[in-house]
């Protein structure tokens, strides 16, 4: 399986176009919640989910292992001078003592290694110490959606392994050393034939192989109405204080 790392060097323009933002009141409740006016934004990738915190006001630091997903986020956030890219991981993210009021990893903390992680996360956050971990989670409730999981089954052989529902309410629990905030928010993407196969060839485990193409186009040509099919997602948003 390729080093979680890297693996998306070659998806990166796909990833800027095609991958899912996240409901605006699922920000909302984060921001809300914690009251935090500097963020890092741990696993930032290409910066959808810093923008989100930027347009709000906040300070964040982006910090991203890869360095072509990396440089895509400062080139989609030029525009806001309150992002900070780093080049760090979610073990070792270069941030001082106590210099963040909350560290955010959507769609991203299924690739860290926890107790590493809630070890520097516990160093650079401020007290209380929140942390929010977001995942869009894609739902399989359309015949759509049900056959392009299957599809993801037959083809890939990375995917029962890096997907992110493999993470646990336990695991989560251990992470954070005690109860959480769950919320969750509805999110739907639509998209044409093109969208459909960028969607699928933004994520890591999808192989860009003749078979999978061919069940991509299949899947489309079954189940478009008027030239478009939805992903639907449900957005978690699982908001809580490190304990010791």
């Amino acid at each position: 399986m390729t080093d979680s790392k890297t693996r998306f060097s070659d998806r990166v323009d796909d990833y800027v176009k095609y991958r899912p933002s996240y409901p605006r009141e699922a920000i909302d409740a984060i921001v809300s919640v914690t009251r935090a006016a500097c963020v890092a934004d741990i696993g930032s990738g290409t910066g959808i989910s810093a923008r989100l915190f930027l347009e709000r006001g906040l300070r964040v630091f982006g910090i991203e292992p890869n360095a072509e997903m990396r440089a895509a986020a400062e080139r989609e956030l030029a525009s806001f001078p309150n992002f900070t890219s780093v080049s760090g991981s979610a073990e070792a993210t270069t941030l001082g003592d106590e210099s963040v009021d909350l560290a955010i990893a959507a769609q991203a903390f299924h690739w860290f290694r926890p107790e590493e992680t809630r070890a520097e996360l516990a160093r650079v956050l401020r007290a209380p110490k929140w942390v929010a971990l977001l995942w869009n989670e894609r739902l399989v409730d359309t015949d759509f959606l049900r056959e392009y999981e299957a599809a993801l089954r037959e083809h890939s052989p990375d995917y029962a392994k890096v997907d992110h529902r493999n993470v646990d309410r336990a695991r989560i629990e251990r992470f954070f050393g005690g109860d959480f905030e769950t919320r969750t928010f509805p999110n739907v993407q639509r998209f044409d034939r093109e969208g459909f196969i960028g969607r699928a060839r933004s994520s890591s485990y999808v192989p860009r192989t003749e078979p999978m193409m061919t069940a991509l186009a299949r899947i489309f040509d079954a189940h478009q109405k008027d030239g478009h099919v939805e992903f639907r997602y449900r957005t978690q948003v699982h908001i809580g204080i490190l304990r010791a």
